[in-house]
Protein backbone atom coordinates (compact mmCIF):
# COMPACT_ATOMS: atom_id res chain seq x y z
CA UNK A 1 0.00 0.00 0.00
CA UNK A 2 2.91 2.41 0.63
CA UNK A 3 3.75 2.59 -3.07
CA UNK A 4 0.11 3.27 -3.96
CA UNK A 5 -0.39 6.17 -1.56
CA UNK A 6 2.89 7.91 -2.41
CA UNK A 7 2.21 11.48 -3.41
CA UNK A 8 -1.35 11.84 -2.07
CA UNK A 9 -2.86 14.58 0.07
CA UNK A 10 -6.14 13.85 1.84
CA UNK A 11 -8.82 16.18 3.12
CA UNK A 12 -11.77 15.52 5.41
CA UNK A 13 -14.58 17.86 4.36
CA UNK A 14 -16.13 19.37 7.49
CA UNK A 15 -16.83 22.89 6.25
CA UNK A 16 -20.57 22.69 5.66
CA UNK A 17 -23.45 24.32 7.45
CA UNK A 18 -25.09 21.10 8.67
CA UNK A 19 -28.53 22.44 7.71
CA UNK A 20 -30.25 19.04 7.81
CA UNK A 21 -28.92 18.60 11.34
CA UNK A 22 -30.14 21.94 12.68
CA UNK A 23 -27.20 24.02 11.36
CA UNK A 24 -24.76 22.48 13.82
CA UNK A 25 -21.13 21.69 13.02
CA UNK A 26 -21.85 18.14 11.90
CA UNK A 27 -18.26 16.95 12.09
CA UNK A 28 -18.26 17.62 15.83
CA UNK A 29 -21.51 15.76 16.58
CA UNK A 30 -20.77 12.83 18.84
CA UNK A 31 -21.08 9.34 17.35
CA UNK A 32 -20.23 6.28 19.41
CA UNK A 33 -18.28 8.43 21.86
CA UNK A 34 -16.25 10.48 19.40
CA UNK A 35 -16.85 13.37 16.99
CA UNK A 36 -18.04 12.21 13.56
CA UNK A 37 -15.04 13.80 11.85
CA UNK A 38 -12.64 11.84 14.08
CA UNK A 39 -13.87 8.60 12.50
CA UNK A 40 -13.21 9.92 8.99
CA UNK A 41 -9.77 11.25 10.00
CA UNK A 42 -8.86 7.89 11.54
CA UNK A 43 -9.85 6.02 8.37
CA UNK A 44 -8.29 8.43 5.85
CA UNK A 45 -4.99 9.34 7.55
CA UNK A 46 -3.25 5.96 6.99
CA UNK A 47 -4.19 6.08 3.30
CA UNK A 48 -2.48 9.39 2.48
CA UNK A 49 0.87 11.12 2.95
CA UNK A 50 -0.55 14.44 4.16
CA UNK A 51 -3.92 15.23 5.71
CA UNK A 52 -5.97 18.42 6.04
CA UNK A 53 -9.33 19.08 7.64
CA UNK A 54 -11.56 21.52 5.76
CA UNK A 55 -13.59 23.49 8.32
CA UNK A 56 -15.20 26.92 8.41
CA UNK A 57 -16.19 26.86 12.08
CA UNK A 58 -14.48 25.66 15.24
CA UNK A 59 -11.05 25.55 13.63
CA UNK A 60 -9.37 25.30 17.03
CA UNK A 61 -11.37 22.19 17.91
CA UNK A 62 -10.54 20.54 14.58
CA UNK A 63 -6.87 21.47 15.02
CA UNK A 64 -6.98 19.31 18.15
CA UNK A 65 -7.29 16.28 15.86
CA UNK A 66 -3.63 16.85 15.01
CA UNK A 67 -3.83 17.99 11.39
CA UNK A 68 -3.81 21.40 9.67
CA UNK A 69 -7.23 23.02 9.26
CA UNK A 70 -8.13 24.85 6.05
CA UNK A 71 -10.99 27.30 5.69
CA UNK A 72 -12.70 27.95 2.36
CA UNK A 73 -11.18 30.64 0.17
CA UNK A 74 -14.56 31.00 -1.55
CA UNK A 75 -16.98 32.89 0.70
CA UNK A 76 -20.48 31.88 1.76
CA UNK A 77 -20.27 28.17 2.53
CA UNK A 78 -19.82 27.16 -1.09
CA UNK A 79 -20.06 23.44 -0.36
CA UNK A 80 -17.67 20.52 -0.68
CA UNK A 81 -16.09 21.84 -3.85
CA UNK A 82 -14.81 24.82 -1.85
CA UNK A 83 -13.13 22.41 0.55
CA UNK A 84 -11.55 20.54 -2.36
CA UNK A 85 -10.48 23.89 -3.83
CA UNK A 86 -8.68 24.87 -0.60
CA UNK A 87 -7.00 21.46 -0.39
CA UNK A 88 -5.82 21.60 -4.01
CA UNK A 89 -4.34 25.04 -3.31
CA UNK A 90 -2.44 23.84 -0.22
CA UNK A 91 -1.52 20.26 -1.20
CA UNK A 92 2.15 19.43 -1.47
CA UNK A 93 1.38 16.27 -3.47
CA UNK A 94 0.06 15.85 -7.04
CA UNK A 95 -3.10 13.97 -6.01
CA UNK A 96 -5.81 15.01 -3.55
CA UNK A 97 -8.36 12.64 -1.97
CA UNK A 98 -11.56 13.92 -0.35
CA UNK A 99 -14.01 12.32 2.06
CA UNK A 100 -16.95 13.86 3.94
CA UNK A 101 -16.82 14.19 7.72
CA UNK A 102 -20.16 12.40 8.10
CA UNK A 103 -19.11 8.98 6.78
CA UNK A 104 -17.55 7.11 9.69
CA UNK A 105 -17.31 3.77 7.87
CA UNK A 106 -15.37 4.80 4.75
CA UNK A 107 -13.30 1.99 3.17
CA UNK A 108 -9.76 1.41 4.37
CA UNK A 109 -8.73 0.80 0.74
CA UNK A 110 -10.61 3.78 -0.72
CA UNK A 111 -7.56 5.77 -1.83
CA UNK A 112 -5.64 2.77 -3.15
CA UNK A 113 -8.55 1.70 -5.34
CA UNK A 114 -9.23 5.21 -6.60
CA UNK A 115 -5.51 5.71 -7.32
CA UNK A 116 -5.28 2.45 -9.28
CA UNK A 117 -8.26 3.44 -11.41
CA UNK A 118 -6.94 6.96 -11.92
CA UNK A 119 -3.60 5.62 -13.17
CA UNK A 120 -5.11 2.86 -15.33
CA UNK A 121 -7.79 5.06 -16.88
CA UNK A 122 -5.70 8.14 -17.65
CA UNK A 123 -8.36 10.20 -15.87
CA UNK A 124 -8.00 13.44 -13.93
CA UNK A 125 -10.50 12.47 -11.24
CA UNK A 126 -11.72 9.14 -9.85
CA UNK A 127 -15.08 8.99 -8.04
CA UNK A 128 -16.43 6.18 -5.85
CA UNK A 129 -19.69 4.57 -6.99
CA UNK A 130 -22.03 1.99 -5.46
CA UNK A 131 -24.60 0.43 -7.76
CA UNK A 132 -25.55 3.19 -10.16
CA UNK A 133 -24.97 5.92 -7.56
CA UNK A 134 -21.81 8.05 -7.81
CA UNK A 135 -20.44 9.48 -4.57
CA UNK A 136 -18.49 12.51 -5.86
CA UNK A 137 -17.28 13.68 -2.45
CA UNK A 138 -15.33 10.40 -2.20
CA UNK A 139 -12.83 11.24 -4.89
CA UNK A 140 -9.19 11.39 -5.87
CA UNK A 141 -8.18 14.13 -8.28
CA UNK A 142 -5.12 15.64 -9.84
CA UNK A 143 -3.92 18.96 -8.45
CA UNK A 144 -3.79 20.32 -12.01
CA UNK A 145 -7.60 20.69 -11.84
CA UNK A 146 -7.23 23.70 -9.52
CA UNK A 147 -7.37 26.48 -12.17
CA UNK A 148 -10.52 25.08 -13.79
CA UNK A 149 -12.17 24.56 -10.40
CA UNK A 150 -11.28 28.13 -9.42
CA UNK A 151 -13.01 29.39 -12.56
CA UNK A 152 -16.06 27.17 -11.94
CA UNK A 153 -16.46 28.47 -8.38
CA UNK A 154 -15.84 32.08 -9.48
CA UNK A 155 -18.85 31.78 -11.80
CA UNK A 156 -21.00 30.95 -8.76
CA UNK A 157 -21.27 27.27 -9.60
CA UNK A 158 -21.40 24.87 -6.64
CA UNK A 159 -22.59 21.43 -7.79
CA UNK A 160 -19.91 18.77 -7.35
CA UNK A 161 -21.56 16.33 -9.74
CA UNK A 162 -21.83 18.89 -12.56
CA UNK A 163 -18.16 19.81 -12.13
CA UNK A 164 -16.79 16.26 -12.04
CA UNK A 165 -18.82 15.21 -15.09
CA UNK A 166 -17.06 17.96 -17.07
CA UNK A 167 -13.66 16.43 -16.21
CA UNK A 168 -11.87 13.34 -17.52
CA UNK A 169 -13.59 11.37 -14.78
CA UNK A 170 -13.70 7.68 -14.02
CA UNK A 171 -16.16 6.03 -11.63
CA UNK A 172 -14.85 3.22 -9.44
CA UNK A 173 -17.26 0.53 -8.25
CA UNK A 174 -17.32 -0.20 -4.53
CA UNK A 175 -20.35 -2.49 -4.61
CA UNK A 176 -18.54 -4.87 -2.26
CA UNK A 177 -18.50 -2.13 0.39
CA UNK A 178 -21.71 -0.18 -0.25
CA UNK A 179 -22.40 0.24 3.48
CA UNK A 180 -19.04 2.03 3.86
CA UNK A 181 -20.51 5.04 2.07
CA UNK A 182 -23.33 5.52 4.57
CA UNK A 183 -23.37 9.15 5.57
CA UNK A 184 -25.11 10.76 8.51
CA UNK A 185 -27.09 13.85 7.57
CA UNK A 186 -29.82 14.05 10.19
CA UNK A 187 -30.31 13.49 13.90
CA UNK A 188 -32.55 10.51 13.06
CA UNK A 189 -29.78 8.88 11.00
CA UNK A 190 -27.29 9.54 13.78
CA UNK A 191 -29.59 7.92 16.35
CA UNK A 192 -30.33 4.95 14.10
CA UNK A 193 -26.63 4.15 13.60
CA UNK A 194 -25.61 4.89 17.16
Amino acid sequence: MEATKKGITGVVLAGGQGRRMGSVDKGLRMFRGRPLAAWAVERLAPQVDELFISANRNAEVYAGFGYPVLGDVVAGYAGPLAGLHAALAHATHPLVATVPCDSPFLPNDLVARLAAALADGGATIAIARTGGQPHPVFCLCRRELLPGLSDYLARGERRFETWFRAQAAIEVAFDDQAEAFTNINTDAELSALE
